[in-house]
């Protein structure tokens, strides 16, 4: 497993991991500087990214395919995407999941009212319209 940061002409591949997992792409950010990948053998298996606001950071699009999960790939993942943030100056991470949350609790979210979520973040497509209502929404503070 070998991650690094996502390029340009990944993006058809990524499109199709996130679409192979009925992930949102519609929104996907057109630069993708904040996001990065896991392959094996030239192959796309992880997706994870942030989108920043202000101080705050959106993780979105993690994913694994479902041949390569529970060989801690997303852990790695999200190691590699906090670190990220923590050199940013990012004060907390966010995220929205439908099927995750168990997953991130474990990583350190604390579930949180969509109320008390920062102006900021809520302007995100993710909150605003890709995101159902009904997904449960996490934070993390990050230490820098």
């Amino acid at each position: 497993m070998h991650i690094t940061q996502a390029t340009p002409p990944m993006r058809a591949e990524i499109i199709a991991l996130l679409q192979s997992q009925q992930l949102p792409v519609e929104d996907l950010p057109s630069q993708l500087t904040d996001f990065f990948v896991s392959q094996e053998d030239g192959k796309l298996i992880g997706l994870i990214g942030m989108e920043q606001y202000d101080e705050y950071g959106l993780l979105r699009s993690m994913v694994v395919h479902p041949d390569f999960r529970n060989q801690q790939i997303a852990a790695a993942l999200v190691d590699t995407l906090e670190q990220r943030a923590t050199a940013a100056g990012i004060k907390a991470l966010y995220l929205l999941t439908e099927t995750a949350a168990e997953y991130f609790s474990k990583k350190g979210f604390s579930t949180v009212q969509r109320e008390l979520v920062p102006d900021a973040v809520k302007v995100s497509t993710e909150f605003s319209h890709v995101c159902p209502v009904s997904a449960t929404v996490m934070v993390k503070q990050i230490f820098s």
